[in-house]
């Protein structure tokens, strides 16, 4: 076999042999190339793997040799290729950031296990993404939630341990019950194997049990996810981590338990009659609206601009839960399109207010009064990276917007489609604070004269933010491979 066929399973081991290995070195300037090197690597196997799912359909890897459905499958389609490529560019993305941040934020003799648990990280929720195995997931899935805890809890504030203790008592919970609900559709299919399973369903005639694996697995993965109600772990996950790894968090974390959320809704469980029978639908449509609108005004009064957008986090779950929930065409679209254009924007605004940490020493909007013109390009980059959290024509973020629209009015739902838009107005009330205390008040008397961020970590952010803009104009990849990934997935659901 080439090197090329083996692509599926080094998308995951090269950065799990990369943890241990920078453990072992221990020196930070090594750690910090190590997980560097291994960020771009997974980038480009991400890219590759796309681009063959595109020019010869999905992929199969068997582990071990051991064929499916007997043996673990790594199983590459549209739809996880689409992830894989939104995570591994992240990461890519905030190693260069990682140097200086992380070097100002945490002790010297901590540095190098940053990195390996940061490694770590991206080993499970890549592994998460590719593995066709339902348990195998589980394993991915404790793996990025050991690490992340320890991520968290690296913070500089006290506050740090206490987010990431609440993170790991509902992370915990969310995971027992994932476990669960694999276990009974293990004891009603008699397989792990996620495409197996999906057709072993549809033939299932005692209902009760799949009713109960489907509600275990909802719930651990809606923990998972911070979908409204069971979010309160986030906005101080968020707040109080390093600020790299709250990026690199929101960025990816969230968007790959959506994405499972999807595969066992759509993929495994749209076999089966069970889904509309129980309202799955109707329930997840009015979390969304909930998450959105309660969210965005949460944000819209918070006094610290990093909580500000850990609650709009929340809010923008609820976006991409709201496109899941109208399971069409285009809401699905929607929603996929979203995991990706959310990703860039929210990386590119937590990377960004990191800087404006290390110059302003806060992230509190009274410390920042004036800093617009102080820092003028990192301020700059917020409020680009605001339009697209809004939905400006131009910008990714607007991209949803109109197939949530779209879907909307395709169902005659005309007040749902008013509340996008209605929504939207909020962001930018919660957008336009920043832009109030920045540019249209005067400096904080405590406020450093420090200049720019430094360019290592302003260039990072900024092909985030120009990402933005592009992905707002070309919309070939996040929505064209998005819709491309919904019409497959549709597919397979209705065989």
């Amino acid at each position: 076999m080439t090197l090329a066929q083996h692509l599926p399973v080094l998308q995951v081991v090269v950065p799990l042999l990369a943890g241990p290995a920078i453990v072992l070195v221990r020196r930070h300037r090594i750690a910090w190339g190590i997980a560097t090197l291994v960020s771009w690597l997974a980038l480009a196997i991400a890219i590759a793997l796309a681009w063959r799912v595109i020019d010869s359909g999905p992929i199969s890897y068997a582990i071990g040799s051991w064929p499916p459905p007997w043996g673990i499958e790594y199983r590459i389609d549209e739809l996880n290729a689409f992830v894989l490529v939104l995570v591994s560019l992240i990461g890519a993305v905030a190693m260069p950031y990682a140097r200086v941040s992380i070097a100002a934020e945490l002790p010297l003799e901590q540095e190098y296990l940053f990195y390996a648990m940061y490694c770590l990280c991206l080993t499970g929720l890549l592994g998460m993404t590719a593995t066709g195995d339902a348990f195998n997931l589980f394993v991915f899935m404790e793996i990025a939630s050991l690490s992340m805890y320890v991520l968290i809890a690296l913070g500089r504030r006290r506050q740090a341990m206490a987010a990431s203790y609440q993170y790991l008592i509902m992370g915990t919970i969310g995971a027992t019950f994932y476990v669960i609900g694999v276990g009974l559709l293990y004891l009603m299919t008699g397989t792990l194997n996620m495409a197996d399973m999906s057709t072993r369903l549809a033939s299932v005639t005692d209902v009760r049990p799949v009713v109960a694996a489907l509600a275990f697995i909802v719930t651990g993965v809606g923990l998972k996810l911070a979908l409204f109600p069971l979010h309160q772990w986030l906005p101080n996950a968020y707040t109080y981590a390093p600020s790299v790894v709250t990026a690199f968090l929101a960025a990816t974390a969230t968007k790959v338990s959506i994405y499972v959320l999807i595969r066992f809704s759509l993929g495994i469980f749209g076999q089966s009659p069970i889904v509309d029978k129980v309202h799955f639908h109707e329930l997840l449509l009015v979390l969304a609206i909930l998450a959105i609108v309660s969210m965005s005004l949460v944000a819209l009064f918070q006094d610290d601009l990093k909580r500000l957008f850990a609650y709009s986090s929340v809010a923008q779950v609820g976006y991409i839960m709201l496109g899941v929930s109208l399971a069409s065409q285009s809401g699905l679209t929607a929603g996929v399109s979203h995991l990706f254009n959310h990703g860039v924007t929210k990386g590119a605004l937590f990377l960004l207010v990191g800087a404006l940490s290390l110059r302003a020493g806060s992230t509190s909007l009274e410390r920042l009064a004036g800093i617009g013109a102080r820092m003028p390009f990192t301020s700059l980059g917020i409020v680009i990276a605001g339009l697209s959290l809004i939905g400006v024509p131009g910008t990714a973020g607007f991209i949803t917007k109109w197939y949530l629209i779209q879907a909307s009015l395709e169902r005659q739902a005309w007040l749902l489609a008013a509340l996008i838009v209605a929504t939207s107005l909020i962001a930018l009330g919660y957008v336009w604070r920043f832009v109030e205390v920045a540019y249209l008040t005067a400096p904080h008397e405590e406020l450093p004269r420090a200049g720019e961020a430094p360019m290592s970590m302003l260039v990072p952010a900024w092909v985030l933010v120009v990402a933005c803009v592009y992905f707002g104009l070309d919309t070939s990849f996040n929505a064209g491979f998005a819709a491309d990934a919904v019409e497959s997935l549709l597919r397979q659901g209705a065989r």
